[in-house]
């Protein structure tokens, strides 16, 4: 535990100035999304005082159209937010990568009835299925998260299919087939470890478009609904207040861009490091 604790710490040394701007930015992220409740001075749906209060000592960001304080509704909007688009990211990448993973390692009918299952679904457009599915279901969290999670599947496993056919190519899978290594074995042993490096990338990214398709969602009223807060919520409930040159609407939309942000810095040093290049 020591030898590893001791390498993890030279790793973050090294590190170069844009990583760790997004590692520090991303811990910030995980210390909201932990402690909203304890740091958020009212509850998320509180009325607290008259609408459109501005900032000031007693609401820092003042209040929404409903009297409710802007900080506390963006502090749970993050742990709201963060939530659902990790949960669904989680799910939708272990399928897309078990999913892609057997299809290229079987191959034969597997491959094509996998592929042009895939292919279908991807052909609809995300957000016309997401609005069909929720419209037909409900908008509770369990179905935004499936929806979400089934969209990020088809494009993981597009990925996974395609770097796995070209890891399978290779002499040392040749000679585990050959040893009589099992179809776990060849998955878990062989081909998963050398495909880490684009896997690394896709989640990063995967988990920026679900957190851009939740509050898409909840912008256009189908992802959670009153008085629970999310970014994409905020955006639309005090999007009038843009004309009155108010940054209200502004902060959740702003939470986003530097939470995406911090990702891809944080994702590209991973990638860089996985990757085994050298400076």
């Amino acid at each position: 535990m020591t030898l590893l604790a001791g390498r993890q710490a030279r790793l973050l040394r090294s590190a170069p100035v844009s990583a760790w701007i997004g590692l520090i930015l991303i811990g910030g992220y995980i210390f909201v999304w932990a402690l909203a409740p304890i740091l958020a001075p009212y509850s998320e749906s509180q009325i607290v005082g008259v609408e459109y209060v501005p900032w000031g000592p007693n609401f820092l960001l003042g209040t929404d159209y409903l009297g409710r304080d802007m900080l506390s509704r963006l502090l749970y909007a993050t742990r709201n937010t963060i939530a659902i688009a990790l949960a669904a990211t989680l799910i939708g990448f272990l399928s897309g990568t078990a999913a892609g993973l057997l299809a290229a390692t079987i191959g034969g009918w597997v491959d094509n009835a996998l592929g042009r299952f895939m292919d279908i679904a991807m052909a609809i457009p995300q957000l016309i299925f997401a609005l069909l599915i929720l419209t037909l279901t409900g908008t509770s969290i369990t179905a935004l998260i499936l929806v979400i999670a089934f969209a990020d599947a088809t494009r993981v496993f597009r990925l996974v299919r395609a770097v796995s056919s070209n890891v399978l190519a290779l002499d040392f899978v040749e000679a585990a087939r050959l040893r009589g290594e099992g179809l776990n074995w060849i998955m878990r042993r062989e081909v998963l470890p050398n495909i880490n490096a684009p896997l690394l990338a896709e989640f990063g990214m995967r988990f920026c478009f679900a957190i851009l398709f939740v509050s898409s969602l909840s912008f256009l009223g189908l992802g959670m609904q009153p008085p629970t807060a999310d970014w994409g919520s905020m955006v639309r409930e005090n999007a009038g207040l843009i004309v009155y040159g108010e940054v209200a609407p502004l902060l959740p939309a702003g939470t986003i861009a530097v939470l995406a942000v911090a990702i891809n810095l944080t994702v590209d040093w991973l990638l860089y490091r996985a990757s085994g290049l050298k400076a």
